[in-house]
């Protein structure tokens, strides 16, 4: 498991919020450390246990140690900035930010810089987030978390070789610093060097062997390569290990969909969901299970599994929450050609936003995105002039934000135009510079080489769609038995 909460893995595509490595301690060995501020040597000894836990994958059980590092400090920045990435609700994490971003003037300059990264991640600002980090670096260039930070940031980022730079910075600087390992592995992994991306996860496994995110990290890789048996027993030492490690179920689910194994798949769901310990572990499972039903071709039951996403948030008035579900049910119906339930959804979600007491810069990306739904079904209702309009204005308020993932839509955007078009080198041109981590991307592209007539280039991205084995990935569902299809008409 990439240490990124599940809770951040499913909120909506308008936030992207990376994980935050901290780091730090007063003694004069490590003064070229980040430092830890607090008023309280009990409240940092509770801080460092959660740490620990975090850096390991196991966030659920740090959560309750940055509780009570916060119990008895209230002004502790950096044990919030911690609550915030384990925070199982969208609701309880904006707290925690609004908490944090208040206490910048009572931190060192490096807890600062943390913090402002994250609020700029949030905010959508993804420059502004690199500069505070490189910033951090350069202040404290021999800490080998704030060189995972940066790294983890390329890594979202998809400026792969950097992260493997930073990660491997981090690893010189202290080589029993595990969690470097880990994503030096996954970063190797998207760079397509198996080779190299197995012996960094080898390494994670030698150095914390009793732990159970190795294992699971492993599983992620052999599942990337089509091993989904292999897959699945590296789940289950991960299980054996802790058998609520709630990646792992996942993981095992996500498998059992590729093998087709709808009914194993759900099971896996079934047994999470009723030993979750909170509302993430739930939303996860409902989640996994909604991408189950979806893979399958079951849209209504998938929408049903949505439906108690919505609800679970709507019990403590979870606007970010609900509006993400809303967008996502928009996003199911869209691919299932119901066009205008997905608007219906769509604009229920961005009401939901603009009425919240979201912070306006969400407020603002949120209504940036919703360009992009329009425009996309506008287009596919045949309204191709609004639809360019709409395109126009999205793509030109996404760069002036320095918003990465809003510029990576805007290109699929002015893609599926072109394609409707039948531009098809146009098309290609914008896909290549859209999410490359998407496999509708991969999908689109083949589109645009059978259009042209080139049967080889098409297959073998028809190919890359199918068998790109992305985890918990609702875009993966859309497409894989759509490229399975195309490939049985080659």
């Amino acid at each position: 498991m990439k240490n990124i909460s599940i809770l951040k893995i499913l909120f909506s595509t308008v936030i992207f919020i990376a994980l935050v490595i901290i780091s730090g301690c007063t003694k004069k060995e490590d003064a070229d450390k980040i430092p830890i501020t607090t008023s309280s040597e009990e409240a940092r000894a509770d801080f460092i246990k959660g740490r620990d836990l975090f850096e390991k994958g196991r966030q659920q059980e740090s959560l309750q140690h940055f509780e009570s590092a916060i119990a008895k400090d209230k002004d502790f920045a950096l044990a919030y900035y911690h609550h915030a990435n384990v925070n199982p609700t969208t609701k309880g994490f904006f707290e925690d930010l609004e908490k944090m971003t208040a206490l910048t003037g009572k931190v060192s300059e490096g807890e600062k810089l943390l913090i402002l990264a994250l609020k700029a991640g949030v905010d959508g600002d993804q420059a502004k987030q690199e500069e505070h980090l490189k910033k951090l670096v350069e202040l404290y260039p021999n800490d080998e978390r704030a060189h995972g930070w940066l790294g983890q940031f390329y890594f979202g980022q998809q400026e792969y070789q950097l992260a493997v730079d930073h990660l491997k910075k981090a690893s010189e600087i202290a080589p029993e610093f595990s969690a470097a390992y880990n994503m030096m592995g996954y970063s190797y992994r998207n760079l397509g060097n198996y080779s190299e991306a197995e012996k960094a996860f080898q390494k994670y496994i030698k150095l914390i062997p009793d732990d159970p995110n190795p294992y699971d990290s492993y599983a992620e890789l052999l599942m990337k390569e089509g091993k989904y048996e292999a897959s699945i027993e590296q789940y289950k030492k991960a299980l054996n290990v802790n058998p609520n490690f709630i990646a792992s179920h996942l993981g095992i689910a996500t498998d059992y969909t590729f093998l087709k194994k709808y009914d194993e798949a759900r099971k896996q769901c079934d047994a999470l969901y009723g030993m979750a310990r909170d509302d993430g572990e739930k939303r996860a499972a409902l989640f996994t299970k909604t991408i189950v039903y979806v893979d399958e071709g079951n849209i209504e039951k998938a929408l049903q599994e949505m439906q108690k996403q919505y609800e679970l948030g709507e019990k403590i008035d979870d606007a970010g929450a609900m509006a993400g579900d809303l967008n996502t049910m928009g996003n199911i119906l869209f691919d299932a050609g119901r066009y205008d339930e997905a608007k219906e959804k769509y604009d229920q979600a961005l009401t939901m936003t603009l009425n919240s007491n979201l912070p306006e810069e969400v407020k603002d990306n949120t209504k940036r995105l919703d360009l992009y739904n329009q425009a996309k079904i506008l287009l596919m209702k045949g309204n191709l002039a609004d639809a360019k309009s709409k395109s126009m204005e999205f793509s030109e308020k996404a760069a002036l934000a320095n918003n990465t993932f809003q510029v990576w839509l805007s290109h699929e955007l002015n893609g599926m135009i072109a394609l409707e078009e039948k531009d098809y080198n146009k098309a290609r041109e914008q896909f290549m510079q859209a999410n490359q981590q998407n496999p509708y991307t991969h999908y689109r592209i083949a589109l645009t080489y059978a259009g042209a007539g080139n049967k080889v280039e098409a297959k073998k991205y028809f190919e890359m769609s199918k068998n790109f084995n992305a985890l918990t990935n609702l875009n993966q569902a859309f497409v894989r038995n759509k490229a399975e299809e195309m490939l049985a008409t080659k």
